[in-house]
């Protein structure tokens, strides 16, 4: 009799497999289901996405570019608008649109039933930056340097790398306060050691050195202008003969004649 109990008992414990447990039957079924429908998911996405149905028929531009050319559009959309209306990928479209020379930002968004809607914000140059790679940079009216080219005259800027918001911000004083003397910067330099030089649009260049507190950029520039606009009759003439004046100085400036070299 105890041999003919061991051997139920043996019986019992084999007979208690996968099949026999409802729980993880339910669990494979439930992750065959999502799996399933996955795949299902991606093959009507790729079907839907092969049929000739709601296609893009139109692009808006809803801000007339000033400097992106209709060309350049074209041929980006032709690049990155594939698909249908609602297969359209437009992140990759909005990036693509933002490497256009000139656009500082794009927003791309879905008109129904066959349209994409597209904005363009574009810089606005202020100056010329220091080329990087043989491309020719600008500097924006905020301060951002980016890769384009342009016929139109504009002041040189150059600097340290990361330095074009402050040299910008330093060319609207200059510009104000030499403005009361009928001249006005067309380049602005900074070097590495942060002192300041101006060119200006009679070829005279300017040393200011670097900003102080006790002897500032400002009153550095105001004595210039002070002296230039008390000098009158054949000592203007000689203005023309300058070629550096040294502004570095305490309470006085040094004069340099053209051809002498700068420092």
């Amino acid at each position: 009799m105890a041999k003919a109990q061991g051997n139920t008992r043996n019986g019992a414990a084999g007979a208690d497999g996968f099949w026999d447990r409802p729980v993880l039957i339910n669990l494979l079924a439930d992750v065959l289901l999502i799996l399933g429908g996955g795949l299902l998911a991606w093959a009507g996405a790729v079907a839907l996405q092969g049929l000739p149905v709601f296609p893009l028929r139109q692009l808006v531009v809803t801000t007339p570019p000033e400097q992106v050319s209709r060309a350049q559009i074209e041929y980006t959309a032709r690049s990155v608008l594939s698909g249908n209306f609602f297969t359209v990928n437009l992140e990759a479209a909005q990036t693509a649109f933002e490497r256009m020379p000139w656009v500082r930002s794009a927003a791309v968004r879905r008109v129904w039933p066959d349209g994409i809607e597209l904005s363009l914000e574009e810089h606005r140059a202020a100056a010329r930056w220091t080329p990087q790679d043989g491309e020719p940079r600008l500097v924006s009216t905020r301060g951002e340097v980016f890769m384009a080219a342009t016929g139109e005259a504009l002041p040189l800027f150059t600097g340290p790398e990361g330095s074009a918001s402050r040299v910008l911000a330093r060319y609207d004083e200059f510009r104000d306060s030499l403005d009361a003397i009928g001249r006005k910067p067309v380049a602005v330099h900074l070097s590495a050691r942060e002192a300041w030089q101006i060119r200006l649009d009679d070829g005279v260049v300017l040393e200011l050195g670097r900003d102080q507190p006790r002897h500032p950029l400002t009153e550095r520039l105001q004595r210039f202008t002070n002296h230039y606009a008390a000098v009158s009759g054949t000592a203007r003439s000689r203005l023309q003969t300058i070629g550096v004046v040294d502004m570095r100085y305490p309470n006085g400036f040094a004069l340099r004649p053209k051809g002498a070299g700068q420092s």
